[in-house]
């Protein structure tokens, strides 16, 4: 995205990597600076949704930042341990019903999409599991690979290669369309678990109080670059869907975060998850 952004703009694009937090450090250095539009947050779904009933912010996720365009949405999957016998997502979730309290669901960590995608599991079909955490989905995939925890939640982007090669199993998508990539792998709607939707999606932000003028020419800099056939092929390669160009407005953006915030806040507070 830098790269074709930092032509269309005129100016030079510096991505700076601000670790802490799961990436709130990050967004309160955005949320603290000038509304100049020249610092920008990209963000996902982990800091500017899931940060906010984890960590007690100095922010406002929404009435401290501008949004400008969605970028791209990365879906999951729900994938098993090979030796599982189901072959169908109903078969799965009876299996796992008459294994009460022993699965064992490998996370990237306390706060992650992964962790979060299995406490949605737990919660939407009333069992108990053993949250596993990894430092990062890799060694979690890993980890499923060897047959020591039951089930991941893992980005199309860095699971689909395993699938292929049956090397772990996957039941569904976790998006309302089927993966061009892997069309044969079903959505949660047509395999049995409607409406359980988890993406890894990410979005441009600049702070609260930046000029509308600026956040125009900053979307359409986005824009243009989305529909660049190279930007896109690359996207794909990395599993990435583009939105529509209807979703790539600075107004569908906010709708999606406070839409995702009112659907997530209130599973994380149930599960009592924190900080550590």
């Amino acid at each position: 995205m830098g790269q074709h952004m930092s032509v269309t703009l005129g100016q030079s694009i510096v991505i700076e990597n601000v670790s802490g937090a799961t990436g709130s450090i990050a967004v309160g250095r955005v949320a603290r600076s000038s509304p100049d539009g020249y610092t920008l947050s990209i963000g996902n779904i982990g800091s500017h949704v899931f940060n906010g009933a984890i960590y007690t912010l100095q922010y406002d996720l929404l009435k401290d930042l501008e949004p400008i365009a969605m970028v791209a949405s990365n879906p999951q999957l729900l994938l098993s341990k090979p030796e599982i016998p189901a072959k169908t997502l109903q078969e799965l979730i009876a299996w796992i019903r008459a294994q009460p309290g022993a699965i064992l669901i490998g996370t990237a960590g306390i706060g992650s999409a992964s962790h979060l995608s299995g406490v949605y599991l737990e919660q939407t079909l009333g069992i108990s599991a053993t949250m596993v955490p990894y430092r990062g989905t890799a060694p979690a995939l890993q980890a499923l690979m060897a047959a020591q925890i039951d089930f991941l939640f893992d980005q199309v982007s860095n699971c689909l290669p395993q699938v292929t090669a049956k090397t772990v199993k996957a039941y569904a998508v976790t998006a309302r369309n089927s993966l061009a990539a892997a069309p044969d792998i079903p959505t949660v709607d047509a395999a049995g678990l409607p409406g359980f939707y988890v993406a890894v999606w990410h979005g441009l932000w600049p702070p609260k109080g930046t000029r509308a003028d600026i956040i125009a020419k900053l979307n359409a800099a986005v824009v243009d670059t989305l529909a660049d056939s190279t930007v896109r092929a690359r996207l794909a390669e990395l599993g990435q869907e583009i939105p529509a160009l209807d979703q790539q407005t600075p107004k569908a953006l906010g709708i999606f975060q406070k839409a995702e915030i009112e659907k997530w806040w209130p599973i994380i507070k149930a599960a009592n998850i924190k900080a550590e």
